[in-house]
């Protein structure tokens, strides 16, 4: 009787063991970016306050030079989070190669500029040209596509695209001339300019665009199987962007610890970002058709928003009142 008794409690023991150990893994997650700013500025926010600690989620970060690489990292399971490029990660679902949802957009509209070498004063001097994007099928590279056919130019033929890396790279190949174009973000654009090398051809927030553009992308079967976790994810992020709307002093220590020094550089890409952060990052049938209808891949055609996104995670922290106890009235998105 002793024994079995033993048994049992060593049996319950282990159980519980397993339980726990399983709880403790479903929280720690590898979570994959590409790019530097933007993003990365609101993670780095996050980081300092630790708002990961603060919902029960051990992340660890890891960063991949281009969005293509991002993508592949997902695929094959080193990443089970990704916070850049929406648009990269929606191929996985497009191509058929994994299933994957996309549970906030952070930014719906296009944000980086594109900077050409002086001697280019409109779109169609592009012509012959050389354009950096950091690797093809990357969000670099899809945005630049996409950009070029609205100017009337084929990417294809009428361009020379050239696969150079992200930002601080791009910039190093303008500045030094061997490309004549590329995107810049927000925070690498006063450098660039304030070498009389170039001019911002055309800001890309200024199209009137719903564009999913930053945002959280998780495999479907996270949202399914962990959907706690899940939920976790997007209180942190909700929270993350309600400290960068409302600790500038915060950010401005981020983009310190970048090189921005600038106080009157910080305000400029502060206020601009901040403005596009969206309080209530709810993805939307709009921006997601956008994007989607930026990838150029044969099946986009026939893929539907909804299939490529989750708002009821989102929903339901809504619905707890955990955004407007945040702001102290309903969220509002300024696009």
């Amino acid at each position: 009787m002793k024994l079995r008794t033993a048994r049992y409690l060593i049996a319950i023991l282990s159980l519980a063991v397993s339980v726990i150990s399983a709880h403790a893994q479903s929280n720690n997650l590898m979570l994959g970016y590409s790019g530097t700013g933007i993003s990365s500025d609101l993670r780095r926010v996050m980081e300092i306050e630790k708002i990961w600690e603060k919902n029960g989620l051990n992340v660890k970060s890891i960063y991949f030079n281009s969005g293509s690489i991002l993508t592949q990292a997902m695929l094959g399971g080193n990443i089970v989070v990704s916070d850049s490029g929406v648009p990269e990660m929606m191929t996985l679902p497009v191509s058929g190669a994994m299933e994957t949802r996309v549970i906030t957009v952070n930014i719906n509209r296009l944000e980086h500029i594109f900077v050409t070498r002086k001697n280019i004063s409109k779109p169609e001097d592009l012509k012959g040209k050389r354009i950096a994007v950091s690797r093809f099928g990357s969000a670099s590279d899809l945005t630049t596509r996409m950009v070029l056919r609205s100017w009337k130019l084929d990417p294809e033929k009428e361009v020379m695209l050239l696969q150079s890396g992200n930002t601080p790279t791009r910039m190093s190949a303008l500045l030094a001339g061997h490309v004549d174009g590329a995107l810049v973000s927000p925070e690498g654009i006063h450098k660039v300019l304030a070498s009389g090398c170039c001019r911002a051809l055309a800001d890309l927030s200024e199209l009137p665009l719903d564009f999913a553009r930053f945002g959280v992308t998780v495999p479907a079967a996270l949202i399914r199987n962990q959907r706690e976790v899940a939920r976790r994810i997007v209180l942190a992020y909700v929270e993350g962007i309600y400290l960068f709307k409302t600790k500038p002093k915060l950010v401005f220590s981020v983009l310190e610890e970048e090189g921005i020094k600038d106080p009157a550089i910080a305000k400029d890409i502060y206020n601009r970002l901040s403005f596009s952060m969206r309080e209530y990052p709810i993805p939307e049938t709009n921006g997601i058709q956008n994007a989607l209808d930026s990838l150029g891949h044969p099946n986009a055609r026939n893929v539907k928003p909804a299939a490529l996104m989750d708002t009821s995670v989102l929903e339901e922290v809504r619905k707890s009142g955990f955004i407007d106890k945040l702001y102290g009235r309903a969220p509002k998105n300024e696009r």
